[in-house]
């Protein structure tokens, strides 16, 4: 360690909702710190309903804490911009637009870029998500997963420094959603993106991430680290899945997340419903 600030530092953080002005308020994070590096791929793994959807909208800037504060290279966070971008689990295009336009939507607030080379960049990163040769296709006449690469390609288009994810290939059947997980690795490889990535699958978080944050059932607290490097060796391939060392972390995840799980069935039975 240097001594020099964290690239993204959740300070801190804590959350409460509450539906309306009569309710007690409902805590949903609760004092949750952590540091996320340049270039680092990390995972949010928690039951449905725990919070850490939230934590990554907070970190976004589409979402305010009620206490605590995240930081991203030196500034505190609070609202979006062009240094964070977002990719949700539905499949966010515009019907109206060709798949190239759809693309160069994520250019529309980069001053740096001139216009006539918004196009080419737009390309790049059509090619780069494997849609090359699609560009003039309505999204409409594309499969989902096309579509999530469209959204992925978009969000890049507009170069952020870090790049939320929330459940992105949650949606898409089990052949496409590994083919994006490969692709995923690959495009972080050539572009070196910071990637803050929630799913509920245990094996998708062991495959894509360098580090795993278990949280709780809801409040969400951080109950273990996990630095899958310590775990696994060699390169990120469909066939790492097959080993008896990814067999035995997803195990041990499983676990985690299954006595989380269990907790948040008796939040829910005990009449704290709130899903989030």
């Amino acid at each position: 360690m240097t001594g020099e600030a964290p690239f993204l530092h959740f300070d801190r953080l804590s959350k409460s909702f509450r539906r309306n002005p009569r309710d007690p308020e409902i805590q949903v994070i609760d004092d949750v710190s952590l540091i996320v590096e340049e270039n680092d791929f990390v995972i949010f793994v928690g039951p449905s309903g725990c919070g850490k959807t939230t934590l990554m909208r907070i970190a976004a800037g589409l979402e305010h804490a009620t206490g605590g504060r995240v930081v991203l290279e030196g500034e505190v966070v609070s609202g979006p911009d062009r240094r964070k971008g977002v990719v949700f689990q539905s499949y966010s295009s515009f019907p109206w637009l060709t798949v190239i336009e759809n693309a160069e939507f994520g250019l529309k607030f980069r001053d740096d870029v001139p216009r006539r080379e918004k196009r080419d960049i737009a390309r790049h990163y059509l090619d780069l998500v494997g849609l090359g040769g699609f560009e003039s296709f309505y999204v409409n006449h594309i499969s989902g997963g096309m579509r999530q690469r469209l959204a992925i390609a978009r969000t890049l288009c507009a170069d952020p420094d870090v790049l939320f994810m929330d459940e992105p290939f949650g949606a898409l059947d089990a052949q496409n959603r590994e083919f994006l997980q490969v692709q995923l690795l690959e495009i972080r490889e050539k572009e070196r993106k910071t990637i803050v990535f929630v799913t509920h699958d245990a094996e998708e978080a062991i495959f894509l991430g360098e580090r795993i944050f278990v949280f709780s059932a809801r409040p969400a607290t951080i109950i273990e680290e996990i630095t899958v490097a310590d775990h696994l060796e060699g390169e990120r391939t469909l066939e790492l899945k097959d080993t008896e060392a990814f067999f035995h972390l997803r195990n041990h995840l499983l676990e985690l997340t299954r006595a989380q799980a269990r907790r948040t069935e008796e939040i829910v039975s005990g009449g704290g419903e709130w899903r989030r």
